[in-house]
């Protein structure tokens, strides 16, 4: 539908960023119980579980495990590829085609378009044209239906923040020019240096995601640097205590991912 004159279009959100895992537990005592995130929505789609936590300010945190048959195969390929671990970037947009077509105008070719849900449509960026990590554009009508949290979630710990998503790229004025130009993140920070540049965005959700330039100029795998390199959480109230920093190092190992607290 048109936007009327004088009306204002939503903004395009940095939404949440997606796990994928053989096993929750870890995820629901990780983000749940030591970073205090809540039961936002989830469910069952084809071949795959989804649950996603909220918190303070920042993206949400999506858990994602396969359910079997031949829609999981996609999730199951990830997991015995590369293990568990970050899976991809999610931004919720207020029109699919002209995100879209700005990203097409960048030289990319999205995959995986499907437009033909009226409540949701969906599309992605391959990591060699995201820059290391899938991204997903989606266009959502209206909220998520709502959903009961699953019973082993358990209590949610003190509020956190996702203060900061940092993202490892061979070519930071391309990533910079993707996630500006196609994905209405406004730049925040800029630090340019020889070996070391670095580039903050932020969304009005709170989200900022911090792009780095990889040191010798090479995109290469994810488990060798190039990608989402990890999260850093703040906590609302204070400090973290070390027992707090013992047992994230051990979940975020276990998750396949990289959590760092701000103490």
């Amino acid at each position: 539908m048109p936007v009327s004159a004088g009306v204002t279009r939503p903004a395009i959100v940095l939404d949440h960023v997606a796990i994928g895992t053989s096993s929750l537990a870890d995820g629901w005592e990780l983000f749940a119980g030591l970073l205090g995130g809540c039961w936002a929505y989830g469910g069952y789609s084809p071949g795959f579980w989804w649950g996603q936590l909220r918190f303070s300010a920042g993206p949400k945190i999506e858990l994602l495990t396969p359910t079997g048959g031949p829609d999981a195969a996609f999730l199951e390929r990830f997991l015995a590829d590369r293990g568990p671990g970050f899976h991809h970037l999610n931004f919720i947009v207020p029109a699919i085609d002209v995100t879209l077509g700005k990203i097409r105008a960048l030289g990319a070719e999205p995959v995986g378009v499907r437009l033909q849900d009226r409540n949701w449509k969906e599309a992605f960026l391959h990591p060699r044209d995201a820059y290391g990590t899938v991204i997903q554009v989606a266009e959502q009508a209206g909220s998520p239906p709502s959903s009961s949290p699953p019973a082993e979630l358990g209590e949610s710990g003190r509020p956190c923040s996702v203060s900061v998503i940092e993202q490892r790229v061979a070519d930071i004025d391309g990533a910079t020019r993707l996630f500006r130009e196609a994905l209405d993140g406004r730049i925040v920070r800029r630090q340019d240096a020889a070996r070391h540049s670095q580039v903050e965005l932020g969304w009005p959700n709170g989200a900022t995601l911090r792009l780095v330039q990889s040191a010798d100029g090479r995109q290469t795998s994810p488990r060798s640097g190039a990608g989402i390199a990890h999260l850093e959480f703040s906590r609302d109230d204070g400090a973290f205590a070390q027992a707090d920093l013992e047992k994230v190092a051990i979940l975020s190992r276990q998750l396949g991912v990289s959590v760092r607290l701000r103490t």
